[in-house]
């Protein structure tokens, strides 16, 4: 592509490092920041960004679920349901990309108007965080082995299918945010741990589609890996010196930037 004949790449590759740091110091923003920078930031087409960065996403997650599972920290039976509701749903929304094929144009639009809006709710997410998990502790059956709540975990999967398979968006912060509604008795590692294996197959189907569509960038793929390999590594080693607050606050402010970078082009 032009952008890296051009000199880009060190760009992309920082790019790649920035928001590795930041998923490895919050555990957000995988598909929440690097969609936005690679519309706004690197100048490729919004359909291009998601897939390239559904990809990124799950090979990132995946290099952390397994020692989630190894430390107990995964739900599989509320993975299952999710997993019941996600993949159909985003499952719908590729074959209708595949089969309408709808207007590049048209469906950039659509798809930057939507990843705005899933970023609002993510960093609302973000900030209300702690104060739902605040009065979730004080539920009578915080301790309780949490039982599947079936319609509305299957509910939940589809919302979050839809939203990552038009947008990259919705598996993180938004994911975390509804369990925790959903299953107050689970602790924030069981929660976080659900949310990432999850998130694996369900950003994998939707990056292999959008690869097998050509709306993923190799290239771009290898250069934001190999920025984010060492920024989740330094994210991680420094996430337990940061108040939690600041970095919520910093997070929720990113991210309603990049929701009004993707939108200020549409005034134009």
């Amino acid at each position: 592509m032009e952008f890296l004949h051009s000199g880009a790449w060190p760009i992309i590759v920082f790019g790649g490092f920035a928001v590795g740091f930041l998923v490895g110091l919050t555990g957000v923003g995988a598909g929440s920041l690097m969609t936005p920078f690679l519309i706004s930031g690197i100048g490729i087409s919004p359909v291009l960004a998601v897939g390239t960065d559904l990809l990124f996403a799950s090979i990132t997650k995946a290099s952390a679920a397994w020692r989630h599972h190894a430390l107990g920290n995964v739900n599989w039976p509320i993975v299952r349901w999710l997993a019941l509701g996600s993949l159909p749903g985003a499952a719908v929304v590729l074959s209708w990309i595949y089969l309408a094929e709808p207007d590049i144009h048209v469906l950039a639009a659509i798809i930057r108007k939507v990843l705005a809006i899933a970023l609002i709710i993510s960093a609302l997410c973000v900030a209300a965080y702690p104060v739902i998990k605040r009065y979730a502790m004080r539920a009578p059956d915080h301790d309780a082995p949490p039982s599947v709540r079936q319609v509305p975990t299957l509910f939940l999967g589809l919302t979050l299918g839809v939203l990552v398979a038009l947008t990259s968006v919705g598996a993180g912060a938004i994911g975390v945010v509804a369990l925790t509604a959903l299953y107050h008795s689970l602790s924030a590692r069981r929660l976080v741990g659900t949310d990432i294996v999850h998130a694996i197959p369900l950003t994998f189907l939707a990056g292999a589609s959008h690869f097998g569509m050509g709306n993923v960038d190799l290239k771009i793929l290898g250069l934001l890996l190999l920025g984010s390999v060492p920024g989740i590594a330094l994210g991680s080693r420094i996430t337990g010196m940061v108040p939690d607050w600041v970095l919520r606050v910093v997070l929720a402010l990113v991210l309603c930037w990049a929701a009004f970078s993707l939108l200020n082009p549409l005034r134009h």
